[in-house]
């Protein structure tokens, strides 16, 4: 399915360009189907629903490819693409857009109140202990760029994409192997602070030669499910 659909891109391509469409055996040519809707090299979709892939954890990538094969996150057209491809190929796949080194775009100034930005910043950053709400900051590593090998990074992704995920956490639609600790945190987030914390996020400009940290420097306060790699096989 994913050379099938690899093909009509290129196919598209060469009939706007008048060209006969280039074909090399690689995992970039393979993954151009991706690059439909997450943008050129992963970089994002211009909608603000196609997030960025390039340069994520390989982990992150290859548990979320999983979960859209398996059943875990709901998106038809993801589930097509991948159902009929293994665990192995969905690493290379990982591993491929991991290793893309790219630069971010600037973030859009957000429209929220300057106090609610304040309270966005103080949730990401701090959390909230009385209600439990760890912050951000204490999983997804100090400057939010994510953590190897399966934590992603925050900043440089939509408001839009954050906001449906959050949603999607918080009415199952999305799902994590157990222990499942974004839906716990979402299920506990207001709706107020859950736009505050998002809009304090898409606000912030990506830090230049941001990349996932290696480790936390404490551990996280919470216990996250991760799915387990092929034998053999390891991210990098």
């Amino acid at each position: 399915m994913l050379r099938f659909l690899l093909a009509l891109a290129l196919s598209a391509a060469a009939l706007s360009s008048g060209a006969a469409p280039a074909f090399e055996d690689s995992m970039a040519q393979r993954t151009r189907a991706c690059t439909i809707c997450h943008g050129k090299e992963g970089r994002a979709g211009p909608d603000g629903y196609y997030p960025r892939i390039a340069g994520k954890p390989a982990g992150y990538l290859y548990n979320q490819l999983l979960n859209f094969r398996d059943g875990r996150r709901h998106y038809a057209l993801m589930t097509r693409l991948l159902d009929p491809l293994s665990d192995a190929y969905l690493l290379e796949i990982a591993n491929h857009f991991a290793g893309l080194d790219l630069p971010y775009a600037q973030p859009p100034r957000s429209a929220l109140a300057n106090a609610a930005l304040e309270r966005g910043q103080a949730l990401a950053m701090q959390g909230d202990a009385l209600r439990g709400l760890p912050a951000c900051a204490s999983c997804h590593g100090a400057a939010l760029t994510g953590v190897l090998p399966n934590t992603p990074g925050l900043l440089g992704l939509p408001r839009d994409y954050l906001s449906a995920q959050m949603g999607a956490w918080r009415s199952g639609q999305r799902r994590a192997h157990a222990p499942d600790c974004m839906a716990d945190i979402a299920r506990r987030l207001g709706a107020d602070d859950m736009q505050a914390v998002i809009g304090w996020i898409a606000s912030q400009p990506v830090p230049a030669a941001a990349k996932p940290v290696a480790a936390l420097a404490k551990p996280a306060p919470v216990a996250c499910g991760s799915a387990a790699l092929p034998a053999g096989r390891q991210a990098p």
